[in-house]
């Protein structure tokens, strides 16, 4: 697990930093101010999850039978659902991607011409809280997924599942970078109470395109264009990548 922290410990540094006490119990703290910014701090948490893809909220969901709602072909999205990642829709049976998500227009052309239960290939649109997959029913075992980006950026505390999208106690874990954290709780609780808040604002504009920046890896870009990477299937042809001389 990536360096993390605990509301406490947030909430408490917070605290140091505009120049306020810690509370032993500041979740449960009945002080007006430690109310607000246990609040302020699920806002906080709640706008990164659309900030960014952060891979710690990626996550992967299979549908199966017992997720079908009762419209034919219409499956119910995990309830910690934020958004879909682009072009990670996968018929793992037939080891083929999914095509879509699919316009309006393009559903109802295919509903309207039957053409959705001819086709061989599986499609989907976003829906009402829910995924629509064409043709239906699925065949017998065949299994559709994709990656999607999760609401929840709290643990339940270390070593426990559990995933949460607001702060419930102390030891709730922050799965977000703590620093982060800390400087965006900051913010938004001088802004709140209308103190000048430019430099607390600039720090956090900095520390979020840094770790944005860092989230992930990157490819190395050649100018030249050449690439000597793995070569994953193209339309351009596929050669195997050992075997070319004797």
């Amino acid at each position: 697990m990536a360096r993390v922290e605990t509301v406490q410990t947030i909430i408490n540094r917070t605290a140091v930093e505009v120049g306020l006490s810690e509370s032993p119990d500041p979740v449960g703290d009945t002080n007006e101010t430690f109310i607000q910014l246990r609040g302020l701090l699920t806002s906080a948490g709640q706008e990164l999850c659309d900030l960014n893809a952060w891979p710690e909220l990626l996550r992967r969901y299979s549908v199966t039978k017992d997720k079908l709602s009762n419209v034919p072909g219409s499956y119910f999205l995990p309830d910690d659902f934020n958004y879909m990642v682009d072009q990670t829709g996968w018929d793992l049976t037939n080891n083929m991607p999914v095509a879509g998500p699919l316009s309006p227009q393009q559903w109802s052309f295919l509903k309207g011409t039957g053409t959705n239960q001819k086709t061989i290939y599986a499609s989907f649109r976003q829906a009402d809280g829910k995924i629509d997959l064409t043709p239906n029913p699925l065949p017998e075992g065949e299994e559709i997924s994709f990656a999607y980006i999760s609401r929840d950026w709290l643990l339940e505390e270390v070593g426990k599942e559990a995933r949460f999208d607001s702060v419930r106690a102390n030891q709730n874990v922050c799965l977000f970078d703590p620093l982060l954290m800390i400087k965006f709780l900051k913010l938004k609780f001088l802004q709140a109470k209308g103190f000048d808040s430019a430099a607390a604002g600039m720090e956090f504009d900095t520390l979020l395109g840094s770790r944005i920046g860092k989230s992930t890896g990157a490819p190395i870009l050649r100018v030249g264009g050449d690439y000597s990477g793995i070569r994953y299937i193209t339309p351009y042809g596929n050669t195997r990548d050992s075997g070319y001389g004797l």
